[in-house]
Order: structure tokens, then C-alpha cells, then sequence
């Protein structure tokens, strides 16, 4: 168990984990609550939950579709992600519970193979089981866009910066059901005239605001911490998208 010992490098190392997690989010939430009882602090906790809502093994694997450039963008902005939200809960609420989760409890483990290495790739493997038929949805999406929806109207939308990023950021929401579904959906986006700005941004709210995960953290954030969790992934998605269009990062179009 991640200790608060190791200091900073305690956050790093959850938001790592988290990310590692197979799990969604109702079968991280009973996993954290186990550390809970176990000692673990609020701020480890955070980093461990905030990165596993932003990025899993078999979402990272779906978004290699988007580029080796995205994709690693992903996974560094995820563990950022999740280390800062740890970060801010250390300096701001300090031994106050950030998290209650009496209404969680460990979860009966299916995984029984003795081997941890085997166990993870079929936990791994089950996930990518459910959600493909999501990314293959995606695919059936992203040709009815590009069928019917009028390039014009889109760079409208997302090709000024600005503009492009907040609505990125907001449009994360509504559209984001499955990580894999939205996939072949960014992946034309980016390709159309979407900023990599403003695509990180969607990555970061999409999966952050996403409706079961919302649910969830509702539970154990309670109104006035749901609040403030949502105002970081906002400001997180526009500050984070912001600075990846200022230094100009962009991903080739073939």
C-alpha cells in the first residue's frame, strides 16, 4: 500500500496505478474504500481515483488510433491529471475527509487464476470485450458525421482556438458514453481542423463528466466536494488544452 511516506512520489505513483486500474469506476470506488479502511490517505486516494476516471489500459490501447503524438499526450496528461487533483487535496484539505464511502463496499473478486500477471490480462481482456462493440459504434458514427454533417459547419465550431477549446471542453459531457465509442469520432475531429488543444480537452472532461462516472462520484464526493471536483476538471481541461495549442503541439495528417 502506497504510504504517505513517500511524499510527493506517493502521488505520482497512485496516479500510475490508477491508471493501470482495468476497473471501471464502480469497481474502483469499492477498491479505494478497501485502502480507506486500510489507512490510506485522502490525497493518495485522490491521485488513485482521479487518473483511473481519466484513462484505463484499454482505453490507452483504443487511442493509439489517434497517433503515437495523442496517444502519448493522453497518458501523460492522465497521470498529470491525477497527481495534481492529490496534490490540491493535500494542500487544501489536509487530514479532512475528502471521501466517504459508507456506501461502498468491497466488491466479490471473480478474478481467481493464481497467476497476478495472467489475472490481469484476462481482467483486461474482459473490458475490451465490452467495450469494443462501443468503438466499432464509434466507427458507424464517424462515417454518419462525415456523411452529413457540412465541414463548413464544423470549423465554425471547433477550428478557432478558443472558441474550439471551450466548446471541446464542454461538449466532453453529453457526447462521451464509452471511451472507445468516441474514439474514430476524435480521430475525425482532429483530422478535420480540431485542435490538439482542444481534443485533449475533450479527452479530459469526456471521461471525467461522463454520466455513470458522475453517479458514482457523487456518492462519495458528497454536493459540496462534487462541486469543487467539478470546477478542477474544467479548469484542468481548458489550462491543459490551452498550453498543448500555445506550444504549437500538432499531430501529422495523412
Amino acid at each position: 500500500m502506497i504510504s504517505k511516506d513517500y511524499g510527493i512520489l506517493g502521488l505520482l505513483l497512485a496516479a500510475m496505478l490508477g491508471i493501470l486500474s482495468p476497473l471501471c469506476m464502480y469497481g474502483t470506488i469499492p477498491i479505494a474504500a478497501s485502502f480507506a479502511k486500510k489507512g490510506m490517505h485522502q490525497d493518495i486516494l485522490a491521485s488513485f481515483i482521479m487518473s483511473s476516471i481519466l484513462l484505463n489500459p484499454q482505453l490507452l490501447i483504443y487511442s493509439a488510433a489517434l497517433g503515437n503524438i495523442a496517444m502519448l499526450i493522453r497518458l501523460n496528461v492522465s497521470i498529470m491529471g491525477g497527481f495534481l487533483a492529490g496534490l490540491l487535496v493535500r494542500m487544501i484539505f489536509k487530514e479532512q475527509n475528502f471521501f466517504c464511502f459508507d456506501r461502498f463496499e468491497s466488491s466479490t473478486n471473480r478474478d481467481t487464476d493464481p497467476n497476478i500477471i495472467w489475472r490481469y490480462l484476462k481482467n483486461v481482456g474482459r473490458n475490451i470485450k465490452v467495450t469494443g462493440p462501443y468503438f466499432l459504434l464509434g466507427i458507424v458514427l464517424t462515417v454518419l458525421f462525415q456523411m452529413y454533417v457540412p465541414q463548413d459547419l464544423f470549423a465554425h465550431l471547433f477550428v478557432h482556438r478558443g472558441f474550439g477549446l471551450l466548446m471541446a471542453a464542454t461538449l466532453g459531457a453529453p457526447v462521451y458514453v464509452c471511451g472507445g465509442g468516441t474514439i474514430p469520432l476524435l480521430n475525425d475531429w482532429l483530422h478535420r481542423g480540431m485542435s490538439l488543444g482542444a481534443g485533449t480537452a475533450f479527452m479530459v472532461t469526456g471521461p471525467a463528466a461522463k454520466i455513470t462516472n458522475l453517479g458514482a462520484l457523487k456518492i462519495i464526493l458528497g454536493a459540496k466536494h462534487f462541486v469543487y471536483y467539478m470546477i478542477y476538471v474544467i479548469a484542468y481541461a481548458l489550462i491543459i488544452g490551452s498550453a498543448i495549442d500555445i506550444f504549437g503541439i500538432t499531430i501529422s495528417i495523412s
